[in-house]
């Protein structure tokens, strides 16, 4: 007997990271929309994090909470997991989404962007996997990391970032050994689903679009769905990497 989407997530509690903006408020909505409660994690953007909490708590009271922290931070991580299965109970979701994004071009690259790219991409995912793993235990839940494609195929100008994705789609299936069969652990890497906040140059976009099968970019929801996949459809799966690309991967 099928569940409806509504439904799917029903009782259980997904911590995501980076979960006030952008592509994790997304995933923040699709999860509540399917039944969770949601703990939205913010580090800078505490206000539209307020917001996104006092939206989803106006549809179901209580549902959603907000937790900021520095992800760098190593010793915050566990009483950050910690706040978030007292706050609600339990835990059955880590979404890794959090994510430092911008150039660093070679013959340029500074120790301090190497630490924060490397620091959110592959760091505090490890770290608060491990926090998070007893909760996690308890409830046989899940671990998702938002990836990139470009993990696969480094981005010209973008090779710390590329690396720290590249080393996350290895921790993923690495995590995904470790914590079986209690916790099953997935990746999601996107393609083009939204432009970066600094601005693109339009011949760039098009370019993008024109090497994209599909011929269009994507939505942020077609990562949350993903994400939602794997937290709620798929018992049987664990170390993958799920390309949300339009093809992209296929064509560069």
């Amino acid at each position: 007997m099928s569940v409806p989407p509504s439904a799917a997530l029903a009782g259980q509690t997904a911590l995501v990271t980076g979960g006030a903006r952008r592509v994790g408020a997304e995933i923040v909505r699709c999860l509540h929309a399917a039944g969770a409660n949601v703990a939205v994690h913010c580090h800078h953007s505490r206000a539209a994090a307020e917001a996104l909490c006092a939206e989803l708590c106006a549809l179901r009271a209580g549902s959603a909470a907000l937790f900021q922290a520095d992800l760098l931070e190593v010793a915050t991580l566990g009483p950050l997991a910690d706040a978030v299965s007292a706050r609600f109970g339990a835990l059955h979701l880590l979404v890794n989404n959090a994510s430092s994004f911008y150039p660093t071009p070679f013959g340029r690259v500074s120790a301090q962007a190497w630490t924060d790219l490397m620091g959110t991409n592959l760091q505090a995912p490890l770290f608060l996997s491990q926090a998070a793993a007893p909760a996690l235990r308890r409830t046989r839940g899940a671990i998702v990391n938002i990836i990139d494609i470009h993990g696969l195929r480094a981005l010209p100008d973008y090779m710390v970032y590329s690396t720290a994705k590249a080393a996350l789609m290895h921790l993923t299936r690495a995590l995904a050994r470790e914590l079986a069969p209690e916790i099953r652990v997935n990746g999601v890497a996107p393609g083009p689903v939204l432009w970066p906040e600094a601005g693109m140059e339009e011949e760039r976009k098009q370019d993008i679009i024109l090497h994209t099968p599909l011929g269009n970019i994507g939505t942020p929801l077609d990562v949350a769905r993903a994400v939602r996949f794997f937290a709620s459809d798929a018992p049987f799966i664990t170390g993958q990497i799920l390309a949300v690309d339009g093809g992209r991967s296929l064509r560069w």
